[in-house]
This record gives structure tokens, C-alpha cells and sequence, in this order.
């Protein structure tokens, strides 16, 4: 937005967004004003039904396969529809009479298209699904998906992180849409109008995040935050993620345990820090997975706790970017143990802040990232075991092994920055 001086539409929240707000518009950042903001501003049932209900507990967990299920209410499904009319209908209001790209972003915005085509059948629309698409057998149980596919035809650009994701949902428009879907060139055209469907493997910006951790605002953050948490001494693992199910955080705390009781020699050795922020928590399935984790760090810590030492700090906050970065240099380790990710960004922003090209990544075999970051190590965060192997073979291997490995992770993130994504987008939009 900053470089190309746009116009972003999302959702106001809280009493600062309206206390700066004047006429629903703000620009930022407000010390140099390089791009606008304008809000949406949604009522408490509206976020209950759009965000907490259809798209967090129907379509969030119907895209990551961890086996919780799916809750569809026809409530949830009508304030899903209005709000994304909502947020049409904000967009034409800025664009009447305008030439636009508008670029839409997830799972909570899939119709917008089919409604501000209704106001401006003109318009050209894109957008970025951030989640993995599941295959047919799982989303044929979506009681709207033929309206959810056809509002995602509308678009005339949809991407998704990978090549599978993208093969998932043409095989979803063909069991269950009269359209016709060209897989040779990963289009479809629905009722004349053509849908082009891409991977774009999103990333992030390797030389803003490169910069900001050789500050010295990172430098100080590291030094209290080794002090703060006791972390002199010991070899570092850490986990940083929102606290969600998909995450697999619960699984890496067992693969500690595991760990810990094949190498007892490790034990007063290694720290596993986990740092997360609590989101959705009034959701059932989110207090019921912050209970368990809870729990689990209880008896890790019980089992193998010696002396003043225990293997697991479980935090939950929200870090500010350079305490984000500071934890990542710190780490000796960093695991990323998703069970099911569309790509994950965690694993790149570690990989960024290594300027020093030390600290090795355990990364999930289930996530987008594993099909770019191969020399990382690769586990299946479903068996405790081999997560394990992963963390030891992580701790042990010698310091020119994990600086060659993160020398060719850096080289990777660099050259596939968030910059060739963007342009790879604007690129393939339909002139």
C-alpha cells in the first residue's frame, strides 16, 4: 500500500480506531502519510456471526485438516453475506466512476467480488486466499459451497500458496459447478466470465526484516530478554505462534517430553520457551486448547524438573516486532510444528532475522514453507518421535552444518521475497 499510494478497506476496531478516524478515513502512517485507510465499522453480532462464526468456526476449520469439526449456522451464513455486502459496497463507493484493482484478502472476504460486480460489473477483482483449500471429499460437507464458488468465480484472479491448493479447488468447481475448468492453464469460466487460478508461495520482506534485527533495539531486547526469562547457559528452542489448533503446539511440547526422556543428558541443558498470544479464546474449541496446553506444561515440567530447572516456559503475550526478533536470535532452535498450514511465515521471519546464519529450524512437513525450505529439518509433527529426532538432530549437529543450512534458507527467503509475490500477482492480473 505504501508504494503504491492505495486505498485499504478493512475492518475498524476499538475505541482508537475511532477516535482517529474522521468520516470512516484515515491516512498512515500518520507521521508520513503514504497510503489510506478506510473502516468498516461492524456491529458485535456482525463479528460474532461473519468472523467468530462462519469463517473462524466453519471455514477455518474446514480448510486445515486437524480433525476438529466444522460448525455451520445458517445465522453465521447470513451475516457472512452481509457484511462481505458491507464491505462491496464500501469499495464501490470509493471506485464509482474509477478505474480499480481490488485486491481481496482471505477466507473472510470470498464473495466480496460477486457484490461489487452487481454495482460495478466492470470492476477487476483479485484475491489472495491464505489458507490451504481442502480436497473434494472434505468440502463437498460445506451446506453453501456452490454459493461460496460461485461468489470465488467472480474474481478474475484467485491465488493460493501452492499448486495443490489450487488443483483442490478446480477439482471442487468441477464435481460441483456448470463451468468449465482448464487445468493446462489453471483457468475457469463460469457464466462468460474467465476465473485464472495461480499459486503465489506469499513470503515476507527479507531485507526490511535483515535490517530491523541488526538494530539496536533488537541488540537491547536480547539482553533483557535473556535475563528476563534465564535463558544464559542453556541451548535455546523456541516456538512463537498465536495459540491455535492448527499450530500443533501442544504436539511440540510432547516431542519435549519424548525428547527429554530419550537424552536425559540434556536435561539443566536446553530451555524450550513457547511465546504465544491468546486469540479467539471465548471460542470453546480455543479455551478448551488453552486448558490442555496448560496442563501439558504442568507435567513436563513436573516429569522432568531438577533442581531450580525446567525444561518449558509457556508464555502468553503479545510481543512487540523487535522482541519478536530478539526471541528468534536468541533461539539455538526455533520448531514450527503445524499440523496443517497454508504456508507459514513464522519459519520465514526466523530465517530473515539470522543475520549471524546460525540457529537451525525444525519445520513441519504439512506446512507451504516446506516446499520452498527443504534444508531445514523435516518432520511429522504427529509423531512425537520423530519431531524429537528432529530437535535433537537440531541441537546436536555441528556449527558449520547449521551455517551452510541457513545459508541456502536465507538465500531462498531473499530471492523469494514478498516483493516477487506481489509483482508475481500484478503480473498475471488480466489486463
Amino acid at each position: 500500500m505504501q508504494e503504491l499510494k492505495g486505498l485499504w478497506v478493512c475492518c475498524g476496531s476499538g475505541e482508537a480506531d475511532k477516535l482517529v478516524a474522521k468520516k470512516s478515513k484515515v491516512k498512515v502512517p500518520p507521521q508520513d502519510p503514504a497510503y489510506e485507510l478506510r473502516y468498516v465499522w461492524l456491529s458485535k453480532d456482525e463479528n460474532l456471526g461473519y468472523y467468530y462464526g462462519y469463517a473462524n468456526q466453519g471455514l477455518w476449520p474446514l480448510s486445515h485438516l486437524v480433525y476438529v469439526k466444522p460448525i455451520f449456522r445458517e445465522s453465521d451464513w447470513s451475516t457472512y453475506k452481509e457484511v462481505n455486502k458491507k464491505f462491496a459496497q464500501n469499495i464501490y463507493e470509493e471506485i464509482k466512476g474509477k478505474k480499480a484493482i481490488v485486491f481481496v484478502q482471505d477466507y473472510h472476504l470470498g464473495l466480496v467480488s460477486k457484490y461489487l460486480k452487481e454495482l460495478k460489473p466492470d470492476a477487476l477483482t483479485l484475491l489472495f486466499w491464505h489458507i490451504p483449500w481442502p480436497t473434494y471429499d472434505v468440502f463437498r460437507v460445506l451446506p453453501q459451497k456452490q454459493e461460496l464458488l460461485e461468489g470465488l468465480l467472480s474474481y478474475n484472479l484467485l491465488g493460493f500458496h501452492i499448486r495443490h491448493f489450487c488443483n483442490n479447488f478446480l477439482s471442487a468447481v468441477a464435481n460441483e459447478m456448470e463451468a468449465k475448468v482448464n487445468r493446462e492453464n489453471s483457468s475457469v469460466v463460469y457464466k462468460g466470465q474467465t476465473c485464472l487460478v495461480r499459486p503465489y508461495p506469499i513470503s515476507v520482506d527479507f531485507e526490511g526484516i535483515d535490517k530491523i534485527a541488526r538494530s539496536e533495539d533488537v541488540e537491547q531486547s536480547m539482553v533483557s530478554l535473556k535475563e528476563e526469562f534465564g535463558l544464559s547457559g542453556y541451548k535455546v528452542v523456541v516456538g512463537l505462534d498465536r495459540i491455535d489448533y492448527t499450530k500443533g503446539i501442544s504436539e511440540r511440547i510432547l516431542a519435549v517430553d519424548t525428547l527429554l526422556d530419550k537424552h536425559p543428558e540434556l536435561k539443566e541443558k536446553i530451555v524450550f520457551i513457547q511465546m504465544g498470544e491468546i486469540s479467539r479464546i471465548h471460542l470453546p474449541q480455543y479455551k478448551q486448547l488453552n486448558d490442555q496446553i496448560n496442563a501439558l506444561v504442568e507435567e513436563v515440567n513436573f516429569k522432568h524438573a531438577q533442581h531450580t530447572w525446567k525444561p518449558i516456559i509457556f508464555v502468553r503475550k503479545h510481543l512487540k516486532f523487535s522482541d519478536l526478533l530478539a526471541f528468534y536470535r536468541l533461539a539455538d532452535v526455533c520448531v514450527v510444528s503445524s499440523l496443517h498450514d497454508g504456508m507459514n511465515l513464522v519459519a520465514k521471519e526466523f530465517i530473515c532475522s539470522r543475520i549471524d546464519c546460525k540457529g537451525a529450524l525444525v519445520l513441519s512437513k504439512f506446512t507451504g514453507a516446506s516446499r520452498e525450505l527443504s534444508d531445514a529439518i523435516l518432520v511429522n509433527p504427529y509423531s512425537h518421535r520423530e519431531t524429537a529426532e528432529g530437535l535433537y538432530q537440531a541441537l546436536s549437529a555441528k556449527d558449520d552444518q547449521i551455517r551452510q543450512k541457513m545459508k541456502k534458507l536465507r538465500q531462498t527467503v531473499q530471492r523469494n521475497n514478498i516483493w516477487k509475490w506481489t509483482g508475481k500477482i500484478i503480473a498475471d492480473t488480466p489486463k
